[in-house]
């Protein structure tokens, strides 16, 4: 009978405690949420429905897909354009947005909205109680081009089962390969969830993203993320917001956004102060200081802050169809809103009147819908007892976010007179 040798013996022993310790541990693990196809598209579905879309809609509607290159690493970018007017797509005096979604791979719900918005400006889906005569005046003014899908082959790796995915196909995290502050490490950096690539635009995402930028020269910018619900602006890399003019409409749009459809729960302010640590190398720090952009924000849409770190599907994403549904609902507002609150504010920078936030609905009848028809909203008899001091509440509050926003114009013209000096970004 052979005997094995002693240190073997306890060395096994060992073995099977530490695999025993393991599988006890992955017991009591929380469970991963895997992706909910009843309510998301896979990046095929979702291109193919925007293809479809845009190919019903060639009135108003244009797609091109661009791809590019770098060490046998290819990518390619679908950006699709809204005018109401075709042969006026390339007319520099429309006021212009550029909107990314999916810039990290595991954010689905951010391509989702996407869809929608789409859907919005081709008229097959409706926002509910906007008024259509100050929507079709504003949407005249713009032109939008949209990337749904920014970080294509990425998500392609979400769907085959890496959910906690947030990079590229190489392992590139495209919102830090971005030449502002590039390649700054924090001590809590993570190479798994930030590596920031080997040089500035080293990924061809990131390249196609700045040379659309560059030639469609944006009024707005608006990169979708989620993980949070945030309105930011600019910085990312320092924990301060730019000085100027600029950054006081900025911070007063956000403010108003919040307030109309947010509740007031969104986190207001800049990405490096507000999110709890720093990014470097980001995309909206660049189309800020760089690209000139003079609104450059990051909208963080959901974020299910009681998930378990390893359950990113459930973090980054609503599972279930009201949530799913109230997240969709309540950001597409969010942009028309904004919309027009920048069309406004950037096709005279010599205004002094504000905008009209009389004209905006607030998010309670968004999402809740007007109790009466609207030629009954004014001195009429109705069943419903509390009504009116919905209304007054409703009202009062618009009321007083117009007193701040006239007096925020007012003394800002006046500054503007006195202080020449004064840095304008309007392009």
């Amino acid at each position: 009978m052979i005997i094995a040798p002693r240190p073997f013996i306890i060395l096994s022993y060992f073995l099977a405690l530490l695999l025993r310790l393991i599988h006890c541990s992955n017991e009591h693990l929380p469970p991963v949420t895997p992706i909910n196809r009843d309510l998301y598209r896979s990046s095929d579905a979702l291109m193919e429905e925007i293809e479809a879309l845009v190919n019903r809609h060639k009135d108003r509607l244009h797609m091109e897909t661009f791809q590019s290159s770098n060490k046998g690493y290819h990518a390619e970018l679908n950006v699709v354009t809204y005018c109401r007017n075709r042969t006026a797509i390339d007319d520099k005096s429309k006021f212009r947005i550029l909107l990314s979604f999916g810039q990290h791979a595991r954010e689905l719900i951010t391509s989702e909205l996407a869809l929608r918005i789409l859907s919005i400006l081709s008229e097959e889906q409706f926002l509910p109680k906007v008024d259509p005569v100050l929507l079709n005046k504003t949407l005249e003014k713009i032109v939008i081009k949209v990337v749904p899908l920014e970080n294509l082959n990425g998500r392609k790796k979400v769907e085959a089962g890496e959910l906690c995915e947030r990079r590229n196909g190489r392992g590139v995290d495209l919102n830090r390969n971005w030449s502002v502050d590039w390649g700054k490490k924090e001590k809590d950096f993570d190479p798994y969830e930030e590596n920031p690539g080997t040089a500035p635009f080293s990924e061809p995402e990131a390249q196609l993203m700045r040379k659309l930028s560059m030639s469609f020269d944006p009024h707005i910018w608006v990169n979708v993320h989620s993980g949070m619900e945030a309105l930011f602006m600019p910085y990312d890399h320092k924990n301060t917001t730019p000085s100027g003019l600029e950054s006081q409409k900025m911070k007063l749009m956000l403010e108003t956004l919040n307030h109309l459809h947010c509740g007031d729960r969104c986190v207001v302010g800049s990405g490096g102060g507000s999110v709890g640590y720093l990014a470097h190398g980001t995309t909206t720090d660049y189309m800020f200081d760089v690209a000139r952009v003079p609104m450059s924000f990051t909208f963080e849409i959901y974020g299910d802050e009681k998930a378990s770190s390893r359950d990113c599907f459930k973090m980054f994403n609503p599972v279930d169809h009201p949530t799913f549904n109230r997240v969709l609902n309540e950001w597409s507002a969010t942009f028309f809103t904004m919309f027009n609150m920048g069309a406004h504010q950037m096709n005279d920078p010599q205004e002094s009147t504000p905008f009209n936030v009389d004209h905006l609905i607030s998010i309670d009848d968004y999402l809740n819908g007007y109790l009466i028809e609207r030629k009954n909203r004014y001195g009429q008899k109705t069943e419903f007892l509390d009504l009116g001091l919905q209304e007054i509440r409703t009202y009062f509050r618009l009321f007083l976010l117009s007193s701040v926003m006239l007096m925020f114009m007012f003394c800002s013209r006046i500054a503007k007179s006195n202080r020449s000096h004064l840095p304008s970004l309007s392009l």
